[in-house]
């Protein structure tokens, strides 16, 4: 609200009608710009409504009201100003609106344009969701909607490029064949679209692979290359924006210097264009600044592209070169061999094997000493570092080294701060009662194949055997299992210091005897006076406490003594005559002496 002049009377109103006189004078501002042949932004009138305000040389006040005169005088300085195209504050002011409008942190960019692409995926996302195919021809087309999926989110290629659609199509087929759409499909819709998301970082992982070892990447730039040549590009006019901007601040620094201190020189008047044109190079300095070092960032992933790069290659090397140690067994077992082994044999898979255990899991009350852990009570279960490299420790020490995979569903037996799984329920039972026993045959059979330390991970046992990466890495500790259980948690009803009153009493009847000894109603008595003018008009009454009854009680110790029974037998022993003669005699003294 502004200061109002001298013989106006000024306007009250509330918060939202300034507003709307605020949106309006904004409004007129542009309108009188547009009719003068200057175009500005709304956001660009507001800033110079603030500043105009600001300003003490036009004599507002903001502690004020706003009146219709305060109004034109706004309204004719702000369009004063916004028509001064000559004028370097309001160049200053134009690019710190422009800068303010239009630029993001990196974070904050991305961010958006993630936003955009999951809008953009959401249609097709739904569309395979939400499918039922049941028909060979309806599952040929949501398999193909996949593969435009996974190409639309990895930007690696037009999926209308057929050459990339067979590339993204192979790639996804070695992962996720066409026959696993029917497990695909019974899933949630959540559990589909984390499904599709990985499939599409496996499909993009496996074409950029194979592009580095020249076999594939069709459609997919060369991103290190592009930007080799893009930052250099944009960097160098940028860097000498900002010389030449450094180096008018410069000149008009030292001009600036010299006026202080020469103010009699003929260029005073232009003293404060100089300052303003100083403010405006140094603002597009301020901001170029910025900018920079988003640049730099650009190089720093420039540099981390060449780290992948050679990354990249090393793995390519590496898997080339373990090609040459899978010959032998090659030669030893040929096709025609192996098909002669196999005859009458099914082949399962890791995968078809686990999912033959679905469901089974181990009986929690069948065990009093041994810990289990399961993937709905266990949060890391998923990280546990599990001996055997996950193979079942029972048909490894008992089938003589045979290697089946463990399902972690069944159960995890916790035993001595080591984690084993199992492929059956039976071979968790027969392992759970005497592990020991098994850790040990396991071992001897890995002292009689050496190659069963690195293969089960088992350096632990053989430490002048460790491999040189663990070595200078030191030793993998194990993950701790985090269980899940059900949990309270209170709050302090004081969280503050209590303060304790002790005069308190919660019982209304110490309340009342408090009262009354205070009071010593017992020894005053209420007194009533009536005149003759308030006689029979109202009721008077007196109060007295009632006699009490009084009773006492005494106490009377005494005690009597009976006397003592003495009754004596003679003759039990008999005497010369064949009958005996037995004489009762009472010697016991009458109640009355004792």
């Amino acid at each position: 609200m502004l200061k109002p002049h001298s013989g106006v009377t000024p306007i009250r109103m509330s918060h939202s009608q300034a507003e709307s006189v605020i949106k309006n004078i904004i409004r007129e501002i542009g309108q009188e710009c547009a009719m003068k042949g200057q175009t500005v932004s709304e956001t660009l009138v507001a800033f110079m409504v603030k500043a105009v305000v600001l300003d003490p040389r036009n004599e507002f006040n903001v502690d004020r009201t706003l009146t219709k005169n305060d109004v034109q005088k706004l309204i004719k300085l702000c369009v004063s100003r916004l028509l001064d195209t000559a004028n370097p504050s309001l160049d200053t002011i134009k690019m710190q609106v422009y800068f303010d409008m239009n630029y993001t942190n990196r974070v904050e960019l991305l961010n958006e344009q993630h936003r955009i692409l999951e809008a953009r995926l959401a249609p097709v996302s739904r569309e395979i969701t939400d499918n039922r195919a049941r028909t060979r021809e309806e599952l040929e087309s949501i398999y193909r909607k996949i593969v435009s999926y996974v190409l639309l989110r990895s930007g690696l290629g037009s999926p209308t490029d057929i050459k990339v659609v067979r590339e993204a199509t192979a790639a996804l087929q070695s992962v996720f064949p066409q026959t696993e759409l029917g497990v695909f499909l019974s899933l949630s819709k959540k559990d589909k679209e984390r499904q599709l998301k990985e499939l599409t970082m496996i499909v993009t992982g496996i074409r950029l692979f194979n592009k580095d070892c020249g076999k594939g990447g069709e459609g997919i730039d060369d991103l290190p290359a592009i930007l080799n040549e893009a930052i250099p590009a944009a960097t160098q006019p940028i860097d000498a924006e900002l010389r030449a901007s450094q180096d008018l601040a410069y000149r008009y620094t030292a001009v600036l210097e010299m006026m202080c201190e020469s103010p009699h020189r003929n260029i005073e008047a232009r003293l404060s264009m100089l300052k303003e044109a100083l403010f405006n190079v140094r603002q597009h300095e301020a901001f170029l600044c910025i900018i920079l070092p988003i640049f730099l960032a650009l190089s720093n992933l420039w540099t981390s592209f060449q780290d992948e790069i050679l990354l990249l290659s090393f793995l390519t090397n590496l898997t080339v070169s373990l090609q040459q140690f899978l010959g032998i067994h090659a030669q030893l077992f040929p096709d025609d061999v192996m098909e002669s082994l196999l005859e009458g044999v099914t082949v399962k898979s890791d995968e078809q094997r686990i999912k033959e255990t679905i469901g089974i899991k181990v009986n929690i009350s069948d065990f009093k000493e041994q810990e289990w852990l399961f993937p709905e009570t266990t949060a890391n279960f998923d990280q546990l570092l599990i001996q055997y490299r996950g193979f079942c420790a029972h048909t490894l020490a008992e089938k003589d080294g045979l290697l089946l995979p463990g399902n972690p569903a069944i159960g995890i037996l916790k035993h001595k701060e080591k984690y084993y799984t199992f492929s059956s329920k039976e071979s968790a039972y027969v392992f759970s009662k005497t592990p020991d026993m098994f850790i040990q045959l396991i071992g001897e059979k890995a002292k009689e194949c050496a190659e069963l330390i690195q293969l089960l991970e088992l350096h632990h046992q053989f430490e002048s055997l460790a491999p040189c990466s663990q070595v200078r890495s030191g030793d993998k500790r194990s993950m701790k299992p985090i269980t899940k259980c059900n949990s309270s948690t209170q709050t302090d009803t004081h969280i503050l210091p209590p303060t304790i009153v002790k005069s308190y009493e919660w019982n209304e009847w110490e309340l009342r005897r408090k009262a009354i000894k205070l009071a010593n109603l017992r020894r005053k008595l209420t007194h009533s006076v009536q005149t003759n003018l308030s006689h029979l008009r109202r009721d008077n009454s007196t109060q007295v406490y009632l006699l009490k009854d009084f009773g006492t009680q005494t106490k009377l110790d005494n005690s009597s003594n009976v006397p003592r029974p003495q009754i004596f037998l003679a003759g039990l022993r008999g005497g010369s005559t064949p009958a005996t003669c037995m004489v009762k005699v009472n010697l016991t003294r009458a109640v009355d002496e004792t």
